[in-house]
């Protein structure tokens, strides 16, 4: 079976771009060759700072031949319809087609035979189309065509196509086609500087080992490889460790064709600048890696870079010239440190008032007012001193105005720790201004102290309310306010800190900050104006609006809960809980609060139930659900009546009838109890006592009597153990 290379050689492709470049190459072109016909073997693609490569093995030589039937009109159809037909069907006479008979008559079909293309062929056809729409998220037109009707938009100017195909005994054919007037070939170029001469190559083989003599290792992730070991190896030989970064490892292989790895220094003075600031100078500026003194455990005056160029001076005058940038950009950095602990965090707050946070939610001061109000609610149920949880929480966004997270906004709240402690706060302030922004991502850890607890819940929970009491919500795809982070956030720190919190509440609290916002402003502003008859009446619909306004707090607190409990499901479900166990929870109703927006019981609850089913009590007792649950729904459709109350005790006739109803009243008793302790594991043994009970009844007991009487107690006493299961779960949820 043949194979298939590609390769787009152009000028330097941005590294952020290459990987989902290389992916989309991948895809475009295997699903056009599934889409053809020809299924593949595998397929692997690669990027270069100047090249796009795809590798496609196992290519069919040629389409597989088709046979199609096509169905025309009926016989006797007007000869426009019959001419339409056989223009369709490639037929030259109507005698050609069959006549093919159904139930609603005579109607003409069309055997229609293709022979298949070959397949370089269909390859010279889909790959100029798919580099003319090819999804880059930017590119560049260049060249006296580039005003032209569709000329290409590329990422940067292409001069080269490679395109072979042929299997690996015989020498590949070149699949001839163009692409913005650039032929397809079989040359290729290897390193800018080192070996910039052509190179012809043949198959992919033979391709990488041409390659790599000349200079280009196409494989990036050998590359990412090659840097890492190297860095680690010259950062051992001094004594030091390589701080790894495997986002910068990324983006400095997708630099680089042929990586030679260095080591500069800078001044030891630099060293006190927060190493953070240190980190995000030298990893910003110069792409480079710092490294560590594993004696102090702190930052070591040096890093390591990464060079596309083996220098005849063994690299000395690039390691000069990138110490001359860094030593420059670090003075920077020192001077804008140096030149932030001058201004205390708080006499920044003042130019909040003219930042606009949303103009629908008003100034980043009066978020930062909600959030403290807020952090003075949430400090007693979390377990915070109140006074101090607000001065956190009053602070929290003072170094959103400082010159180093001007510079560098990824050391937000980071830098904001660093001038707490210099200005003298508490240390819980200081950690708590740097952790409520945690978790950023899935991997981070979550604030563990109640003050920093506090406020990371205050400032997420905020965000929340404000966007949804102004019907800002997530939808689809979209999420640009990142309200689905901030949920998760909230998730986490509940659940990795065992915290009992009724979010429902919680939310009730905070809507209003936000959702009577406008209504309160209004009302504190309002001055009827002298001879203005009509005072008492605006007066009067102000005060409605803002009663109106109060009215829809419960329902989107009960919306916003739900959004909640839906981030909760997934992932629960990516922590491999059973999804229908966890709908059965969410789903579960225990008089009028179910007590589901105390996401811990939830969880609880979801492990109890988990541990219940994996029982043959748990299994069997489902099984008795469903059965009586299906018998209802049945006999519930049929008769138009739902079947629910207590069941009348007088019309028991049989000992099972009984003994069942007794079991179900002690079950619902012991059940709701343990329930009340939260000891849902009692309270899945307590009604796992009525299997015996139900399988006797369904033994012994006929439902559908002829007595209408005794058919409808027996029906609701179906019903009963339906409700019964209520007290830990929604039964009807769990599949199986």
């Amino acid at each position: 079976m043949p194979d298939l290379l590609l390769e787009f050689f152009s000028e330097e492709i941005p590294a952020r771009m290459q990987s989902r470049a290389a992916e989309d190459l991948k895809k475009l072109v295997t699903d056009r060759l599934v889409e053809a016909g020809l299924t593949y073997e595998g397929a692997k693609a690669f990027a270069t700072p100047r090249r796009l490569t795809l590798t496609v093995a196992g290519v069919p030589v040629r389409q597989p031949d088709v046979k199609e039937e096509r169905k025309g009109p009926r016989v006797g159809a007007p000869e426009q319809a019959i001419a339409g037909f056989l223009k369709a069907a490639g037929l030259s006479s109507i005698e050609q087609a069959k006549v093919q008979p159904d139930k609603k008559g005579d109607f003409y079909l069309a055997l229609i035979e293709k022979s298949g293309r070959p397949a370089i062929e269909v390859i010279g056809e889909i790959v100029p189309q798919i580099a003319a729409s090819f999804p880059w998220p930017k590119a560049m037109r260049w060249g006296a065509r580039s005003a032209e009707p569709g000329a290409l938009n590329w990422v940067r100017p292409l001069h080269a196509v490679v395109a072979l195909f042929g299997p690996e005994t015989e020498e590949p054919e070149v699949v001839p086609f163009k692409v913005d007037g650039v032929a397809s070939g079989d040359i290729t170029f290897g390193h800018r500087f080192m070996a910039p001469e052509p190179i012809k190559v043949r198959r992919f083989d033979d391709y990488v080992r041409s390659l790599e003599r000349a200079k280009v290792v196409v494989d990036p992730a050998r590359r990412a490889q090659t840097i890492r070991a190297d860095a680690k190896t010259l950062a051992f030989a001094r004594g030091l460790e390589l701080i790894e970064d495997d986002g910068l490892l990324a983006e400095v292989a997708g630099l680089v064709e042929w990586p030679v790895v260095l080591m500069g220094t800078f001044d030891e003075d630099f060293l006190a600048i927060p190493g953070e600031v240190i980190r995000a100078t030298i990893r910003n500026n110069q792409k480079c890696f710092v490294v560590r003194d594993p004696k102090t455990g702190g930052l070591a005056n040096a890093f390591t870079l990464t060079a596309n160029i083996e220098a005849s001076d063994g690299g000395k005058a690039i390691v000069a010239g990138c110490e001359r940038v860094i030593r420059a950009r670090l003075s920077d950095a020192k001077f804008f440190y140096e030149s932030d602990l001058r201004l205390r965090l708080e006499d920044r707050l003042p130019k909040f008032n003219e930042i606009v946070f949303h103009e629908q939610l008003g100034s980043q001061a009066e978020r930062i007012d909600r959030i403290v109000a807020l952090a003075g609610h949430l400090a007693p149920l979390v377990g915070a001193d109140i006074a101090t949880a607000e001065r956190a929480a009053h602070l929290c966004k003072a170094d959103l105005l400082t010159d180093v997270v001007g510079e560098f906004p990824e050391l937000q709240g980071t830098m904001g720790r660093y001038y707490a402690e210099a200005q003298g706060e508490d240390a819980a302030i200081a950690h708590a201004i740097e952790d409520h922004y945690r978790p950023k991502g899935p991997d981070d850890l979550v604030p563990g102290d109640p003050v920093a607890i506090t406020v990371a819940l205050a400032d997420k929970i905020n965000m929340l309310t404000g966007f949804w009491a102004i019907d800002e919500k997530p939808t689809g795809s979209k999420d640009p306010y990142a309200l689905r982070r901030a949920a998760l956030g909230v998730i986490r720190i509940v659940l990795d800190n065992k915290l009992r919190l009724r979010l429902k509440a919680i939310f009730a609290h905070a809507l209003p900050a936000t959702a009577l916002r406008h209504a309160h402003h209004e009302l504190r502003t309002y001055s009827p104006k002298a001879g203005d008859g009509s005072g008492a009446e605006r007066l009067s619909k102000l005060q409605g609006n803002l009663e109106r306004d109060k009215s829809k707090i419960p329902a989107l607190a009960d919306d916003l809960m739900l959004f909640i409990a839906e981030r909760l499901k997934v992932q629960l479900r990516e922590q491999g809980a059973r999804h229908d166990l966890v709908d059965a929870v969410f789903a579960q109703r225990n008089g009028k609060d179910a007590g589901n927006d105390d996401l811990l019981l939830v969880v609880r609850r979801i492990e109890a139930l988990d541990k219940f089913l994996d029982s043959d009590d748990g299994r069997n007792l489902v099984a008795g659900y469903k059965r009586a649950a299906n018998i209802l729904r049945i006999e519930e459709k049929k008769d138009k009546f739902e079947y629910r109350g207590t069941p009348d005790a007088t019309f028991y006739e049989l000992d099972e009838e009984k003994a069942l109803g007794r079991a179900i009243e002690g079950a619902v008793l012991e059940a709701g109890l343990a329930v009340v302790r939260e000891d849902f594991a009692s309270a899945m043994t307590s009604i796992a006592k009525l299997r015996p009970y139900v399988d006797a009844f369904f033994d012994k007991v006929t439902v559908n009597v002829t007595d209408v009487r005794l058919r409808e107690n027996r029906l609701r006493m179906l019903n009963e153990i339906r409700e019964a299961t209520r007290a830990v779960a929604d039964f009807s949820k769990i599949e199986g």
